[in-house]
C-alpha cells in the first residue's frame, strides 16, 4: 500500500475509534430529558451507559478473536453495521427496556470495530517503529477527544434538537463510514473456533459485578465473581481459548493493563461527575455545559499528537504513566474543591486532560507492542476490555461513594477518582519493570 493510501486508512481508523469512545458519552448530558420520556428510574438511568459499557468491554476479547478468525476488515465492516443497527434502535424507542437494548447492541458493534481497527494499524505501521508512533498519536488521540467531544456534541444536540438525535448522527457517519472501508487491507482470517462459553461467561460475569456495586447486591457480585472464574477455567481446558493465558506472558503486558484500567477508573468518573456538576450547581444548560469541557479536547489533541509520542520515544512507556497518572490525579483532586469555572474548573480540568495526555498512549503501546503479530487482535481486545470494564466499574463505585456521602457528593466521587489515579501511579512504578518502547527506538 502506498504511503499515502496508508495514511489515509489511518484517518478511517481514528475516525473509528473516535465514535465507538463517543458513544459512551454522547448520552450524557440528554439523560434527564431520556429519563423524563421513556420513565426510567433515578437508579436504572445508569445503564443508558452501563449497558454500552458492559457490552463493549465484555465482548471485545471475543471481537479480537474474530478478527484474528475472520479477517480484521470483515469484523471491522460487520462492527459497524451492528452499530448502525443499535442506534437506530435507541433512537426509536419508546420505553427503557428497548433503549438499554439498543445500547447493548451499540456495544457489541463498538466491541468488533476496536480490536479489528487495532489490528488494521498494526498490519499497516507495525513494521516501522517511527511510523507506528505517529500512528498511534493520532489513533490513541481519538479515544479520549470522542469521550470529550461526545458531551460537547450530546449538548448541541440536546439542547438544539432532541435526544433520539445523539443515536440518530451514527447512521449517516457509520454509511460514509462503510464506503471508506475500501482503504483498508484486506487480510485472510485463519482456521480456528469460538470460545463462546468464554465470552459469555466473562461478559456475564462483567455486567454482575457492575450491577452488584451499582446496587449494593452481593448475591449479584458473587455470581458474577463465579462466571470470570469459569472463564478463566474454560481459558485453561478449552482447545482455543477466547484468551490464552500464556499471553500475560508477554512483556509489559499485565503491568500496561492495570494502568489502563485505573487510567479508565479515575478519568471516566470524573468527566461524568463534572458533566453534572456544571448542570446542577453551577446551572449550565447543556449546550454551555458541553462548550465548557472543550478546552479540555483540545488540550489531549495538542499533547498527544505533538508531544506525547516524543517524550515517549525519548523516556520509555513507564515514567510517562507513573507521571500522566500523577498529573491527573492533582486535576481531579482540585475539581474536589468546587467552585465557579474559570478559576477552578477550567484549570483542574485542563491539568487532569494533560495527565491523560500522558499516560494514555504509552499504555496502550505498552501493552500492545510485545505481542506477536499473529496476536494483535487479541492483544487488542485485551487492552481495551481492561479500559472499559475499569471505567465501568470506577463510575459504579464514585457513583455509590457520592450517593452515600450525601453531604459531600461531587467532592466524594473526584477525591475518589484522585486515589484511583495516584493508585495507578504507584502500581505503575513499583510493577513495570519492562517499558515496551525503549529510548532507542525513536517514535517521534
Amino acid at each position: 500500500m502506498a504511503d499515502e493510501r496508508r495514511w489515509w486508512a489511518l484517518l478511517v481508523l481514528a475516525a473509528a475509534q473516535f465514535m465507538v469512545i463517543m458513544d459512551t458519552s454522547i448520552i450524557g448530558v440528554a439523560l434527564p430529558d431520556m429519563q423524563r420520556d421513556l420513565g426510567f428510574s433515578d437508579g436504572g438511568l445508569q445503564w443508558v451507559f452501563n449497558a454500552y459499557v458492559v457490552a463493549f468491554g465484555g465482548l471485545l476479547l471475543l471481537g479480537g478473536r474474530l478478527a484474528d478468525l475472520f479477517g480484521a476488515r470483515r469484523v471491522f465492516v460487520t462492527g459497524w453495521a451492528v452499530l448502525i443497527a443499535g442506534s437506530v434502535v435507541a433512537a426509536a424507542a419508546t420505553t427503557a427496556w428497548v433503549e438499554v437494548a439498543g445500547r447493548a447492541v451499540q456495544g457489541i458493534g463498538g466491541a468488533l470495530i476496536a480490536p479489528a481497527a487495532m489490528a488494521l494499524l498494526m498490519m499497516l505501521f507495525g513494521h516501522n517503529a517511527r511510523e507506528l508512533g505517529k500512528a498511534m498519536a493520532l489513533y490513541g488521540a481519538a479515544a479520549p477527544a470522542g469521550g470529550t467531544a461526545g458531551v460537547f456534541l450530546g449538548g448541541v444536540i440536546t439542547e438544539y434538537l432532541s435526544w433520539p438525535w445523539v443515536f440518530i448522527i451514527y447512521v449517516p457517519i457509520g454509511l460514509a463510514t462503510l464506503a471508506a472501508t475500501r482503504l483498508l487491507p484486506a487480510v485472510r482470517g485463519k482456521r480456528g473456533s469460538v470460545d463462546l462459553v468464554g465470552a459469555a461467561s466473562v461478559t456475564a460475569g462483567i455486567a454482575l459485578v457492575v450491577y452488584a456495586i451499582v446496587a449494593a447486591n452481593w448475591a449479584a457480585g458473587l455470581g458474577g465473581a463465579a462466571l470470570l472464574a469459569l472463564f478463566l477455567v474454560v481459558q485453561r481446558t478449552v482447545r482455543e481459548p477466547l484468551m490464552p493465558l500464556a499471553i500475560w506472558r508477554t512483556p509489559g503486558l499485565a503491568t500496561s493493563n492495570l494502568a489502563m484500567a485505573l487510567l479508565g477508573a479515575a478519568w471516566i468518573p470524573m468527566w461524568y461527575f463534572l458533566n453534572l456538576y456544571l448542570q446542577q450547581v453551577l446551572g449550565y444548560g447543556a449546550f454551555a455545559s458541553g462548550a465548557a469541557l472543550l478546552p479540555m479536547t483540545v488540550a489531549i489533541m495538542i499533547f498527544m499528537i505533538g508531544i506525547t509520542a516524543r517524550l515517549l520515544g525519548r523516556f520509555g512507556a513507564k515514567p510517562l504513566i507513573v507521571v500522566g497518572l500523577a498529573v491527573l490525579a492533582a486535576g481531579v483532586a482540585g475539581l474536589g474543591f468546587t467552585g465557579e469555572f474559570a478559576t477552578n474548573v477550567l484549570p483542574a480540568s485542563l491539568i487532569a486532560a494533560v495527565g491523560m495526555s500522558l499516560a494514555y498512549i504509552p499504555a496502550m503501546m505498552s501493552a500492545m507492542s510485545g505481542a506477536r503479530p499473529e496476536e494483535a487482535g487479541l492483544a487488542s481486545g485485551i487492552v481495551n476490555t481492561t479500559y472499559q470494564v475499569g471505567s465501568a466499574l470506577g463510575l459504579a463505585v464514585m457513583t455509590a461513594l457520592a450517593t452515600s456521602q450525601e453531604q459531600l457528593g461531587f467532592q466524594a466521587a473526584f477525591t475518589g477518582a484522585a486515589v484511583v489515579a495516584v493508585l495507578g501511579a504507584a502500581l505503575t512504578a513499583a510493577l513495570m519493570r519492562r517499558p515496551a518502547v525503549r529510548e532507542s527506538e525513536p517514535v517521534g
